[in-house]
């Protein structure tokens, strides 16, 4: 009897141990592939050795004194199983972008590519704590170099593995005597704020943003972007600061997250840290701006503070007067609205009445949005859980946005010239708390 029951504890620890196993595995995989739906193309390896994993018994694995022997065995007779496809012939998945390693520049190679960091290549309101250039490298790469970077190299070796087309890949890094910089992909159209809120913004034929498609794409791209980063990236990483200047939009208009200046290294994204209080106001949520109380929640808040932005062209932080006021916040005026029903008598002007397949889905994004910004974090949603509503609402918008009559690539003059050109710093170049842009939209 006893031996009966050594054995089923045996047995039960074994299958842990693969369970375990088989969904490191899966992460592992999904991680370095940047599969972010868990429906890589190299499936057929991971749900091979998943499957194999899980559908032993103890006894299928045998009753080896060593459960990792007994796992490495399955792994390997699922590797060698026909069904399971070669690595040769296992393909890369879409969201991975990267095609050049990143790699340690030196000070005069970051020199050449910016003309000696040219004030004519200065990009505005670019990083948090920094300058950004745009530069081009030897190869004939356009990059965005950022000096005053915060991070080393240690955080430098985690975030340029980061490689999804929902992020703004960090591709380079450099030091000097006491200066950093970061060289990250550059991103022709600019800052999504700078798109929503550029004063020359007037009417539907000002901006290719001007259309609820776009915006429910590009909240889709948004999400994304932050769902790799809390579940799929290794560590997982939290980025403290998302906000509508930390989504810049590449030269097809897809959404990419930008600036992993303030992101947070945790090894358990559903934990709660207790940190310095760093962010943009506006976009904080209550209990990190008040208590500094740091979870993956922290995002979820900001990304629904970006939400409400598309819905209304209008800014995190509005003043009830033109003269300086306490501030006024974009979820103060938006949620009551949307929670009464009244959706349309807040919606962005200059993109004009939605159809009815676009109203119905602006309601999944803005019950979405007001799900973001509930003040209790357990009330908040998953970026899971964003990720499917936005996917359900940008299908129901059909699949031909890229069908449009117009070109996006030439349906206006590119941001690029109100994205490049020289710059002071401005409130939203500096570190934080600060406040955004205290103007009406």
């Amino acid at each position: 009897m006893d031996y009966e029951i050594a054995e089923s504890t045996d047995k039960a620890d074994i299958t842990v141990d693969a369970r375990s196993f088989s969904w490191a595995v899966d992460s592992a995989i999904k991680s370095e592939t940047a599969s972010i739906l868990g429906e890589s193309r190299i499936h057929s390896f991971c749900s091979v050795v998943d499957n194999a994993i899980r559908s032993r018994t103890a006894s299928d694995l045998g009753t080896s004194p060593s459960p990792v022997h007994s796992l490495a065995s399955a792994v390997a007779n699922a590797m060698s199983s026909s069904s399971a496809a070669p690595f040769s012939q296992l393909e890369v998945v879409p969201n991975a972008t990267r095609h050049v390693p990143a790699r340690l520049f030196t000070w005069a190679e970051l020199k050449a590519a910016t003309n000696n960091f040219s004030p004519h290549n200065r990009i505005r309101h670019f990083g948090t704590f920094g300058f950004g250039y745009r530069g081009k490298l030897v190869d004939g790469r356009e990059v965005a170099i950022v000096k005053g970077t915060q991070f080393g190299k240690s955080e430098f070796a985690i975030f340029s593995r980061l490689d999804h087309r929902n992020l703004v890949g960090l591709v380079g890094y450099c030091e000097n005597r006491d200066e950093r910089l970061s060289v990250y992909e550059y991103m022709k159209n600019g800052l999504l704020r700078d798109c929503l809120h550029d004063k020359n913004n007037v009417d539907k034929d000002s901006s290719v943003l001007n259309s609820w498609k776009m915006r429910i794409k590009i909240a889709w791209d948004a999400s994304l972007g932050i769902q790799y980063l809390h579940n799929y990236a290794n560590p997982s990483i939290i980025h403290r600061d998302i906000k509508s200047s930390n989504i810049l939009l590449d030269a097809s208009w897809t959404a990419r997250v930008f600036d992993f200046e303030l992101s947070f290294i945790c090894p358990e994204p559903d934990d709660e840290y207790d940190e310095i209080i760093m962010g943009t106001m506006g976009y904080m949520c209550p209990e990190y701006m008040t208590r500094g109380v740091l979870t993956a929640k922290c995002d979820v808040y900001g990304l629904g503070v970006v939400l409400l932005e598309l819905l209304t062209g209008k800014r995190a932080i509005l003043l009830e007067s033109e003269e300086d006021g306490p501030p006024f916040y974009l979820v103060d005026f938006a949620v009551p609205p949307i929670l009464a029903g009244d959706l349309v008598e807040i919606l962005d002007s200059r993109v004009g009445p939605p159809d009815l397949k676009e109203a119905e889905a602006l309601k999944i994004l803005a019950h979405t949005a007001i799900r973001c910004v509930e003040e209790e974090p357990r009330q908040r949603p998953t970026m899971n859980d964003i990720v499917v509503d936005l996917d359900r609402a940008f299908a129901i918008c059909g699949s031909s946005l890229y069908d449009e009559n117009f070109s996006y690539s030439i349906a206006l003059p590119s941001h690029e010239s109100n994205h490049m050109t020289p710059d002071p710093l401005d409130t939203d170049s500096c570190d934080i708390p600060i406040y955004e842009e205290n103007t009406n939209s």
